[in-house]
């Protein structure tokens, strides 16, 4: 069910030959804004509409100002075609206003041949069974949407008592499915709290500025295993990078970001 939902939520309807519609779901929220990584999965889902190869490899999302819930406008340019990979842009616009702009290659991932090679393989983490769901207040809707388990303690972090180890792991998932597509892959790398929330506990605000993701392969069936990191603030601007495995151990996603970091006054 929670598939179907997201990719009813992730729909695009083709207005012309290069230009799609799409309905940002305030499912996906944190506070009155669309997540960034289902932002994400909307544009390259148009990409891919447009594109010969139809699997995202690498996208780049720079974040000009926040998007709303509502209907949003998506406008493709095609830059390369070739054998392997092509090359492409989305612009969407939102209110006559561009508010995000993607830049991505797009290859088919089934056809790609060549050595594999995993020298930092998935890290140990606690069984899915014996992480601690992460708690979801009214105004994070993403939350209610996935599935997100850390390892125990680190829930600690949402309490006000964070480890002030800039980090989560552990598992996510869509409910009631065990299949993970790209386009939930690519969400997922900007679904979990921000690593700056395990030092300062969740009072900070962290908007996205860029977000990069680099896809390497389809997940197995099953939850993805996950770690993100900020090591870095310096002048209010943070790092988050973070890897994503599936239920094998493959390494099937990296992503790097740059996001703001403000601190709430109680």
């Amino acid at each position: 069910m929670s598939q179907l939902k997201f990719d009813q939520d992730t729909a695009i309807n083709k207005l012309s030959e290069l230009v799609w519609q799409a309905e940002l779901d305030a499912g996906w929220c944190v506070g009155a804004v669309p997540n960034g990584g289902y932002v994400l999965a909307i544009g390259a889902r148009a990409l891919s509409a447009a594109l010969p190869h139809k699997d995202p490899l690498t996208t780049s999302a720079y974040y000009f100002a926040p998007t709303h819930t509502g209907r949003i406008e998506l406008q493709v340019e095609v830059i390369k075609q070739g054998g392997a990979t092509a090359f492409g842009v989305v612009r969407m616009y939102q209110d006559d206003e561009l508010k995000v702009q993607i830049t991505a290659s797009f290859t088919t991932l089934a056809q790609m041949k060549g050595e594999s090679l995993q020298l930092d393989p998935a890290p140990p983490v606690a069984k899915l069974e014996d992480c601690i769901r992460v708690p979801s207040p009214d105004f994070v809707q993403i939350g209610k949407q996935t599935i997100q388990m850390v390892e125990p303690g680190m829930e600690q972090a949402f309490v006000g008592k964070p480890t002030g180890a800039g980090e989560f792991a552990g598992w996510v998932s869509l409910p009631d499915t065990d299949q993970t597509d790209l386009f939930a892959l690519l969400m997922f790398t900007d679904a979990m709290p921000p690593p700056v929330f395990n030092i300062f506990g969740a009072l900070s605000w962290v908007p996205t500025i860029e977000l990069n993701v680099q896809i390497r392969a389809v997940p197995a069936p099953g939850p993805i295993q996950f770690k993100f990191t900020s090591r870095n603030i310096t002048n209010g601007l943070t790092e988050e990078s973070g890897s994503l495995w599936d239920s094998t151990g493959k390494l099937v996603a990296m992503s790097r970001q740059t996001a703001k970091f403000r601190v709430s006054k109680r």
